[in-house]
């Protein structure tokens, strides 16, 4: 049940994607000839608005056929009145941002559902006080609830962890024990940690963990809308800096992951419930936008790539270039999926 969730999830990104180029692409006066969930044969086809619609026998992905455009062959061009080749470069961005600009919109919504649901955030409650750190000479000690810091309220994990990293100095410290309130002093110590890349970075902590004790936040009607707009933001910035780390070799290959992985997490998601799915699902499809505006001739960015250059020059890119550059974004894509496959099953196989 779980699987058929993740692929029912994955092939809801795709169609909200697809969704934007289609729409953009009509609103431009441009047919669309085929509009497909998925890849391979056709498994349930029909015909509306000029378009056939298709859901494909392998879900991992789908594609918006415009008249005149097809990236299995550059050279096949059509100049009608309708057809996507006779519009200006302008017109042609607006028609292929249009898709990624779909899944950050999407994400919007999903984590503004989530706000409007009551996200569960972890409390500033202390499990663990690692031995003779600042926090066990302060006299810190399990179930404390850390109150506030330098006069500053603490309401989540998130905002003391925020705090104890910028700290200078000393830092007075407001904590609720056995429902009285205690104050402590203490400096933070700079120590190794991983960060969310798996990476070693050195920053402030006072030596706790979390007690694990999570509650409801209640946000009013305008924080439940800075709450979906940092969230979107938020997750955005952690794809691209994941995605020049591994550019630049500061996150190794091996945690690329697939498609495999995505099914894996999607599931994973399901069972812990509709509000991590929906937090699951927003960062995917924030992925999907990402992903498709990097400058890779097969996806979207290649094609904004190459229409601001004919934008830029005035003139289009020589066909043979554009045939060149479009099998060898076909031969880095499938290079990506192919060793994210291979991540996968070594995980799986342990």
């Amino acid at each position: 049940m779980s699987i058929l969730v993740s692929l029912l999830v994955l092939s809801a990104l795709i169609f909200f994607h697809e969704l934007g180029h289609y729409g953009a692409a009509r609103l431009m006066g441009v047919s669309v000839e085929v509009f497909s969930i998925g890849f391979g044969k056709r498994m349930l086809t029909f015909k509306k608005w000029q378009t056939e619609w298709s859901i494909s026998a392998i879900p991992l992905g789908g594609y918006v056929r415009m008249k005149g455009q097809d990236d299995s062959d550059p050279s096949k061009k059509s100049y009608d009145a309708d057809s996507y080749n006779v519009k200006t470069p302008t017109q042609k961005i607006f028609i292929l941002v249009a898709g990624p600009l779909a899944n950050f919109v999407l994400a919007f919504f999903l984590y503004f559902f989530i706000a409007l649901g009551g996200p569960n955030i972890l409390s500033p409650v202390i499990g663990e006080v690692v031995k003779d750190s600042p926090a066990q000479v302060a006299g810190l000690k399990t179930n404390d609830t850390i109150k506030s810091i330098d006069g500053v309220e603490i309401t989540t994990w998130k905002e003391m962890a925020g705090i104890i990293e910028k700290s200078q100095g000393s830092l007075n410290v407001e904590i609720l024990r056995d429902g009285f309130i205690e104050f402590k002093t203490l400096i933070p110590s700079i120590k190794e940690s991983t960060n969310m890349f798996n990476e070693v970075v050195q920053k402030k902590m006072i030596g706790i963990a979390s007690a694990g004790v999570s509650h409801k936040l209640e946000l009013s009607a305008k924080e439940t809308l800075s709450y979906a707009t940092e969230q979107t933001i938020f997750a955005s910035t952690l794809i691209f800096t994941g995605l020049k780390k591994l550019i630049v070799g500061e996150v190794p290959a091996k945690e690329l992951g697939g498609v495999i992985s995505i099914v894996k997490l999607t599931s994973d998601a399901t069972d812990a419930g509709w509000m991590s799915v929906l937090f699951f699902a927003a960062l995917i499809s924030v992925n999907l936008g990402v992903l498709n505006l990097l400058p890779i001739p097969a996806l979207d960015g290649g094609h904004i790539m190459f229409n601001l250059y004919e934008l830029i020059f005035r003139r289009e890119a020589s066909e043979g270039v554009l045939i060149k550059l479009t099998i060898a974004g076909w031969v880095v894509l499938f290079s990506l999926m192919g060793l994210g496959l291979y991540n996968d099953i070594n995980r799986l196989m342990g």
